[in-house]
């Protein structure tokens, strides 16, 4: 008689399937990008990602609500400001855009966790995430109004601050700026991991932050590498980061599970633009079941070790998680 193991006998139905289930979703593990720019009555769909949209301050309201209604809990803002200039002033003014919205979203929904991508592409007039000088971006420069930044942002209420720059020291810097403004309690969620990626494209169309020159693999990691990776998450653990991220996720999952295995400090997997908009074209061809696809890469990065997701699916996805769980 044949031996051997029937490990079918938990897959038989949906019921067994879902009590054996090892990793779960849930709107909880969500960040929603939102993207709010200068004027008023705005809301125009960004070409490039179907279903994104720009939003003027006094279209957001509506769009919170639905995010609050979802129950995900956090949202992350991109401003896109109407004047751009060599120094990204635009990123540290109190009344920036993005200062605006945080203020707007916090009385709105006070609970709403709000978190401020602290960094310059989108702001300066060259599309660079730092001070050019000479031709090369400065870093410690850079620093100076990279730690400007947060500090308006925590200023303006943010609950967390999210720097994407990849500068070198920038945990620290702005660990140290934020501190000395009395802001000692407000997190960093620190790009850690961010790789000079083809994935970015879409996004920056939606914020107008094409590099004007060269390209951003100075300060941005090189794709083929890994042990890097940890080099870098290690100096912003070092630094005082309170979480982590890697940037894109869909193709860094083995540094999401590295990172996870490696470091006892929250991970977040950003699922970027270009990941969204290939499932998006692909859904809209009708060659994939766009449900299906998109909760299948999101548990992924879950199961690879993100604690976090920050998602332009976020949305679509609790709505679909909703329906399953009913």
């Amino acid at each position: 008689m044949l031996s051997f193991n029937r490990h079918r006998r938990l897959r038989q139905n949906g019921t067994i399937r879902r009590m054996m289930r090892e990793n779960h979703l849930s709107p909880a593990d969500f960040i929603y990008p939102l993207f709010v720019l200068e004027g008023e009555g705005i809301i125009k769909e960004i070409p490039s990602m179907p279903k994104v949209f720009h939003y003027s301050l006094d279209q957001l309201g509506a769009e919170l609500d639905e995010v609050v209604e979802l129950g995900i809990p956090s949202i992350i803002l991109f401003g896109v400001p109407n004047d751009k200039d060599a120094c990204g002033s635009e990123a540290y003014a109190e009344n920036g855009i993005v200062q605006q919205a945080i203020r707007f979203a916090k009385e709105r929904y006070p609970d709403l966790y709000v978190m401020a991508d602290t960094c310059l592409c989108q702001y300066t007039d060259h599309g660079h995430c730092g001070i050019v000088e000479n031709g090369h971006i400065h870093n410690d420069h850079s620093l100076e109004v990279l730690v400007k930044t947060a500090v308006s942002q925590a200023k303006a209420g943010a609950d967390m601050i999210a720097p994407s720059n990849m500068m070198d020291g920038f945990v620290t810097a702005i660990r140290q700026g934020l501190d000395e403004a009395g802001f000692e309690d407000v997190p960093i969620l620190s790009y850690a991991v961010k790789y000079a990626s083809a994935f970015y494209g879409p996004f920056r169309e939606a914020v107008d932050s094409t590099p004007q020159f060269g390209d951003r693999r100075t300060y941005q990691m090189d794709p083929a590498n890994s042990r890097e990776a940890l080099r870098e998450a290690a100096s912003d653990v070092a630094e005082g980061a309170d979480v982590l991220m890697v940037k894109p996720g869909l193709a860094y999952m083995d540094i999401i599970r590295q990172l996870h295995d490696r470091f006892d400090l929250p991970v977040t997997a950003y699922n970027v633009s270009g990941e969204y908009s290939m499932v998006k074209a692909a859904a809209e061809q009708g060659w994939i079941n766009e449900r299906r696809v998109v909760l299948e890469l999101l548990t992924g990065m879950k199961r690879a070790g993100a604690e976090l997701i920050l998602t332009y699916h976020a949305k679509d996805a609790s709505r679909w998680l909703k329906e399953e769980n009913k």
